[in-house]
C-alpha cells in the first residue's frame, strides 16, 4: 500500500479531531465570560473554578451565576441550573452506544456529554470517527473552558462586562457554524432545527429561564429517533455497487 492509498484514511481520521479541537477552542474561550460573571455575582475564584470542573455545562453555569447575582440564593439557582442541564440526558440517550460500556471510563465520558461534543459526534460518518470527534472535543473544551474560567475569575475586575466584548456570542456562533452544513443538507435536521427554534421562541415569554431550552430539545430527541446512527450510511450518501 502506498502513501497515496493511506491518504484518504489519514484524512478521515484527522477530520473529526480537527473539528473537535477547532470547536473546543472556539467555545472554550467563553469560560472567560463565565469566570468574570461568577465572581461578579459574588462567588469566589475557587467556587467559580470548582463549578467549571464539576458541572462543566456552560449554560447551566451562567444560569446559576445569574440567579445568585439576582438574589435567588444558591438553592434556587442550583435548581434552575439542574433543570437547564437536564437536556444533556437527552444527548446521552443518543450517544449511549458510542460511549464506553461500563466502569470509570463511562463515568468520565458522561461528564463530556454536552451540546458541542454531541454536535461533533453526530456529524461524523461512522462510529470510529464519531468516537474520535467526541474525545477530541471533550478534551479540548474541558481544558480550555477551565483555564479561561480561571483567567476570567482573576481578571473580573479589569474585564468589565463580558457582553460588552462580545465573548458571550463566541460559543453559539461556533456551534452554529459546525451544524450549519447538516441543517442545509438533511431534511430531518432542518425540520428539527425549525421545530426547536419555534418551540423556544413561543415559550420564552411565558416560562422560566431554561425551560424553553428543555422543551426545544424534545424536537431534537424526536429527530434522533428517526435519523440513522453514525455507522449507517446517510440518506444522501452514494451506495456501493453490488458486483
Amino acid at each position: 500500500m502506498t502513501d497515496t492509498d493511506d491518504r484518504p484514511v489519514q484524512q478521515a481520521r484527522a477530520r473529526p479531531v480537527r473539528d473537535g479541537v477547532a470547536l473546543g477552542l472556539a467555545v472554550g474561550v467563553s469560560g472567560v465570560a463565565f469566570g468574570a460573571a461568577a465572581v461578579g455575582s459574588g462567588m469566589t475564584v475557587a467556587q467559580a473554578c470548582v463549578l467549571s470542573l464539576l458541572a462543566f455545562t456552560g449554560a447551566s453555569q451562567f444560569a446559576l451565576a445569574g440567579a445568585v447575582a439576582g438574589g435567588a440564593g444558591l438553592i434556587g439557582g442550583a435548581a434552575g441550573a439542574i433543570l437547564l442541564g437536564s437536556r444533556n440526558a437527552l444527548y446521552g440517550l443518543r450517544l449511549a452506544d458510542l460511549l464506553p460500556r461500563r466502569g470509570v471510563r463511562r463515568l468520565v465520558a458522561a461528564q463530556g456529554v454536552i451540546d458541542e461534543t454531541t454536535a461533533v459526534t453526530l456529524a461524523q460518518p461512522d462510529v470510529a470517527a464519531a468516537r474520535l470527534g467526541f474525545l477530541a472535543t471533550f478534551i479540548t473544551i474541558y481544558l480550555t473552558w477551565n483555564l479561561t474560567t480561571l483567567l476570567g475569575a482573576f481578571g473580573a475586575g479589569r474585564l468589565g462586562s463580558p457582553q460588552s466584548l462580545g465573548i458571550d456570542v463566541v460559543g453559539p456562533a461556533a456551534f452554529l457554524a459546525l451544524i450549519w452544513p447538516r441543517l442545509r443538507a438533511g431534511r430531518t435536521e432542518r425540520a428539527v432545527g425549525l421545530a426547536g427554534a419555534a418551540i423556544a421562541l413561543a415559550t420564552t415569554p411565558f416560562l422560566p429561564t431554561g425551560v424553553p431550552v428543555i422543551l426545544a430539545a424534545t424536537a431534537a430527541l424526536a429527530g434522533s429517533l428517526i435519523s440513522p446512527p453514525p455507522d449507517s450510511p446517510r440518506p444522501d450518501s452514494p451506495q456501493p455497487e453490488v458486483p
